[in-house]
This record gives structure tokens, C-alpha cells and sequence, in this order.
């Protein structure tokens, strides 16, 4: 059995759908009974489990053969370094002594020691503290998501949206579709595929191609709007970041434009931008007619 955490979120979820269309056994690990019920009606093996609770987690852990390690991402409100320091230190602690054979940790382009700086800093300590239990550990870091562009398709509708990262800016970015099916093919291998690895999606972008691919998917002009660096901070405050969160998040993005990993040899993804933007709108147009039905 392969425990997979962060079952119920874009990347856990696609691990554990990678690794049951290969016919592995995969455990979905989730925050509640509600979603392990979810997975269990799929035909998954399911555990809700409070990722905090190290003594539960590492008793899960010595009942699985390997694991998929994802720190889930902490609510905007809090101070997230805190709180994602936090899971990140239960998670590891679970994984020391608990016998697994091998992990597959999910990680972040950019990695990098360093003080409140976001999943930058926070990630790269999760990444020595699992190391550090002498557990093979094969890390998979990965680019910029596709689904965090998914709010921008409702502010292209309206014919404009902002992003921090300058236009032309080259980015790594990725879905996380092809992120779970990078690590369930590690989960997969042996024991010596271990270290470092990127994953990307096909090609690199820029913001100023992800507005024209909305504009071609939307039919309308779409302006394209640089954040300015001294408005970054204040930018997230106002999507609701609690200032602690919303200054990690700043110097996060900061440090991510002025040093944009870009490895020599990632693996490669599958799919596109456009892909990725044509489910989100679609679903985004069938909930909207469903919706207006049940209204009618």
C-alpha cells in the first residue's frame, strides 16, 4: 500500500488516480470523513487523519509500504510559514522510524534556506527534515501551477488581469495533473531513484502569453496589468492574507522574479495551458447554467 497525503487536493488526487490506473494500491489520506467517504465511492482506500497528530500519521505510515509527502498549504488567514512549518515538522516526524521503504515528497522550483519567505524556505526544511530520517527520499519540485491562473479567467471575462510577474517574464509552469504523475511514477521506481527532480509542464510561458491564450479562449481583448514590486504586499492583504502571510507571500514572489529557476533537463508534462484553461472555464460555464436552472 502507497499512502498518498493531500488526497483531496489538485496534486494528491492526481497521484492517486495515476497510481490505481497502473493497478497500485494507494491509501488516500484526507482532512475529512466526508472526503475519504468520496473516495471510498470511487473504490479508493481512504483514512481521514489530522496531519498534526504525528503519533496517528506515523501509524498510518508503518502500515504502508511508501508515501507521498505533500505539507498542505495553510489557510491565507494565519501566519502560513508558521502553520505550514508546523505540518511540515508532524509530517516528518511521522515519517522517522516509521519504516517505509521509500517517500516521494512534493517541493516547490526555487527551493531555497531562508527566513519567511514562503514555500521557498518552508519546503526546502521540509525537504532536510525528511532527509534527515534517513528514509530514501526522492524530491519532485514543481514549476508554477496552472490552477493558480484559474481566478484570472473570471477577471478576463470582465477584459483585464494583474499579476506581479513581469510580462515577458519566461516561467516554468505546469499542471498538476502531470505533477501526480510524476510522483507516481517515483513511487513507482526503485529505491535508488532518490534526489532532486523538476517537473514542468511542455513549454515555458510568460504572462503576457497567458492573456493572449485568454483572449483567444474567451473571444475578447484582454489587458494585461503589472503589479507594481511596493504594491505586492498590499495586493495580497486585500485578497484577505493576514499580514504575516501576505509579506511571506510578497518576498516569496519577489525572490521567485528575481531568480527564476530554470533546470536544464526537467521532466516534461503533458498538458497545456490551453487544455488547462478550457476545463477550468468549461466547468466554470456548466456550473454557472446549472446553477441558473435551479434558480429558474
Amino acid at each position: 500500500m502507497i499512502a498518498i497525503l493531500g488526497a483531496s487536493g489538485h496534486v494528491g488526487s492526481s497521484v492517486v488516480r495515476a497510481l490505481r490506473d497502473e493497478g497500485v494500491s494507494a491509501l488516500a489520506v484526507v482532512h475529512s470523513s466526508e472526503q475519504a467517504r468520496a473516495w471510498e465511492r470511487e473504490n479508493v482506500a481512504a483514512r481521514a487523519l489530522d496531519i498534526l497528530d504525528t503519533d496517528a500519521l506515523s501509524a498510518l505510515f508503518k502500515d504502508s509500504r511508501r508515501a507521498f509527502l505533500l505539507n498542505p498549504p495553510a489557510s491565507p488567514d494565519t501566519d502560513t510559514d508558521a502553520v505550514e512549518t508546523a505540518t511540515a515538522t508532524s509530517i516528518a516526524e511521522a515519517v522517522r522510524n516509521a519504516g517505509l521503504e521509500k517517500v516521494v515528497l512534493a517541493s516547490t522550483y526555487g527551493a531555497q534556506p531562508g527566513d519567511r519567505i514562503g514555500d521557498l524556505s518552508v519546503l526546502h526544511a521540509f525537504e532536510k527534515m525528511v532527509e534527515a530520517t534517513g528514509v530514501p527520499t526522492a524530491i519532485n519540485r514543481g514549476a508554477y501551477y496552472f490552477t493558480n491562473l484559474d481566478p484570472l479567467i473570471g477577471m478576463a471575462r470582465q477584459g483585464a488581469i494583474s499579476t506581479p510577474f513581469p510580462p515577458e517574464l519566461e516561467m516554468p509552469m505546469v499542471s498538476p495533473i502531470d505533477l501526480g504523475r510524476a510522483a507516481a511514477v517515483r513511487l513507482m521506481s526503485s529505491i535508488d531513484d532518490i534526489g532532486i527532480q523538476y517537473v514542468e509542464g511542455p513549454e515555458r510561458l510568460t504572462f503576457a502569453r497567458v492573456a493572449e491564450e485568454l483572449a483567444s479562449l474567451l473571444g475578447r481583448s484582454v489587458d494585461l496589468r503589472t503589479i507594481a514590486r511596493d504594491e505586492i504586499e498590499d495586493s495580497f492583504c486585500k485578497l484577505g492574507f493576514s499580514e504575516a502571510a501576505a509579506g511571506s507571500y510578497a518576498r516569496m514572489t519577489i525572490a521567485s522574479i528575481d531568480g527564476m529557476e530554470l533546470p536544464a533537463s526537467p521532466v516534461r508534462g503533458q498538458v497545456t495551458l490551453r487544455r488547462h484553461l478550457e476545463q477550468v472555464a468549461g466547468a466554470a460555464d456548466r456550473n454557472t447554467v446549472t446553477s441558473q436552472s435551479v434558480d429558474d
